[in-house]
This record gives C-alpha cells, sequence and structure tokens, in this order.
C-alpha cells in the first residue's frame, strides 16, 4: 500500500469517506473530527489525487480501495463517496461485496456518469477544453464551477469553499501532464447489476446540484432494495463542505438507523 495515502482516526464502525475527482481527502476536513469521536473514519487519497502516487500500469479504483480496507482489517464498513467517491463506493459494493455495510453517496449514481442537461454539457465541454489545452488555470475555475451548479454564479459560493475547491483542484491537477497514458481501468455494467446490491444506500443531494447529478443518484436508490433520498438546501455538488453541519447531521441519523 505504499503507493496510497490515507488516514485513520477513531475507533467502532468503520467509516470510508470517499472524495470527488480531482480533489482529495481534505474536502472532508469537517466531517474527519466529528464523525472519529463515534467511528473508525478512514479517509484516502485515491490514486493520482492529494498525496497517493499515480499510476503507472492498469488499475481499478474499487480494487484500490479493496486492498486498502483489507489491509486495514475493517470488516464490513459504510462507504461514504461524493461524486467520483461515490461511484467508486458503488462499485465497491458490486465488486467487493463483503467489504461493504452500506452505501452514502452524492453527486453520482455509479462510476459511468452520462450528461444530458445543456448546462452539465456545456460545462464539462469547457473543463475539458481547458484541460486538453493544458490551461492549468482555466482547468481549476472550470472544474470549481462543477460544484457551484446551474442556477448560481461563483460569487455566489462561500468563498471559503471556493478556496478549499480550487486549491485541492490544482494540487492534483499538477500531478498530471497533457497527453500521459490514462491508466484508469474502469467497472463495467454497472447501471445493470445495482439491484444485485444488497445492503442499505442513502443519496444526499445537493438541491442546488445539476439535473443530471441528482438524476443519477435517484436512479441509483430506485434500483436498490433498501434506498433512500434527502436533500440538503444551499448547497450543489460538495453538500459537505457548504453546509456540513447538516450534511454531518443527515449522515449520523443515516447510521444510527443500520
Amino acid at each position: 500500500m505504499k503507493d496510497l495515502f490515507w488516514i485513520d482516526r477513531g475507533t467502532g464502525r468503520p467509516l470510508v469517506l470517499l472524495h470527488g475527482g480531482f480533489l482529495d481527502h481534505g474536502m472532508w476536513e469537517d466531517q474527519i473530527p466529528v464523525l472519529a469521536s463515534r467511528h473508525r473514519v478512514i479517509a484516502p487519497d485515491a490514486r493520482g489525487h492529494g498525496r497517493s502516487a499515480n499510476a503507472t500500469g492498469p488499475y481499478r479504483l474499487t480494487d484500490d480501495l479493496a486492498a486498502l480496507l483489507r489491509h486495514l482489517d475493517t470488516g464490513p464498513a459504510v462507504l461514504v463517496g461524493v461524486s467520483m467517491g461515490a461511484g467508486i463506493a458503488v462499485d465497491t459494493a458490486l465488486e467487493h461485496p463483503e467489504l461493504v455495510s452500506a452505501v452514502v453517496v452524492t453527486g453520482a449514481g455509479t462510476s459511468l456518469p452520462y450528461f444530458e442537461d445543456p448546462w452539465t454539457t456545456r460545462t464539462m465541454a469547457a473543463w475539458h477544453a481547458a484541460m486538453a489545452a493544458g490551461d492549468l488555470d482555466a482547468s481549476v475555475e472550470a472544474f470549481t464551477l462543477l460544484g457551484v451548479g446551474p442556477r448560481r454564479t461563483l460569487g455566489e459560493l462561500d468563498p471559503i469553499v471556493v478556496s478549499r475547491l480550487m486549491r485541492m483542484a490544482r494540487s492534483t491537477m499538477s500531478k498530471h501532464a497533457v497527453g500521459e497514458p490514462d491508466h484508469l481501468v474502469m467497472v463495467t455494467g454497472t447501471w445493470e447489476r445495482l439491484a444485485s446490491i444488497g445492503v442499505p444506500v442513502l443519496a444526499v443531494h445537493g438541491d442546488e446540484d445539476s439535473d443530471d447529478h441528482i438524476g443519477m443518484a435517484e436512479r441509483l436508490v430506485r434500483a436498490v432494495a433498501d434506498g433512500r433520498s434527502v436533500s440538503i438546501e444551499g448547497a450543489a455538488h460538495y453538500p459537505n463542505m457548504e453546509r456540513p453541519d447538516v450534511y454531518n447531521t443527515v449522515l449520523e441519523e443515516f447510521l444510527g438507523s443500520l
């Protein structure tokens, strides 16, 4: 596990916090100290993100997580993920079900997203164009707009949250170069296999998030045997960062119901 960085704090029920793409475990700084007072909290940096090493060969993010949980001997854990992290959580429930006791997702349904809303497709296109051009500043700004949502401007987002998102995104994007090999192997058939997930699943939406992100998470909870959803007002793609007190309460209530 020398290529991966993670933190491991507290004791009790294992709770794994999985960050969004191009971010790192720092997006959970409002959750880790609160949750670690009652649970064992594990927050890794995904391969190629934060303080974890870049990939040098084929890998799957779910297999990296499974290897870490086995290394730490957690037993079945509650997986909590936002965006890319939500996809990893669902993939792990599908590919390594013995390691998962429940799943909490925000802004994704599986690791195979699809985008149809015009705002989402425009914003994603601008971000990808900036990355392809090697323009780090434009890439960071376009990426951050995904956290704002379609009905707000960047100036309406808490400047502290903006600063945190930009700092993490810049750090991870700086680890990569235009044209470098992409060694990531995607998990296939995820949407078709959702009904096989036998653990409780909670979707926590920011009500300002895009229709695409909310819709994919709702599709997930409708497909599983025990799915439910909660909406947090005044937050978009990262409700744990924008409304941490509300998010923490929602999460603790879900954990208490298990």
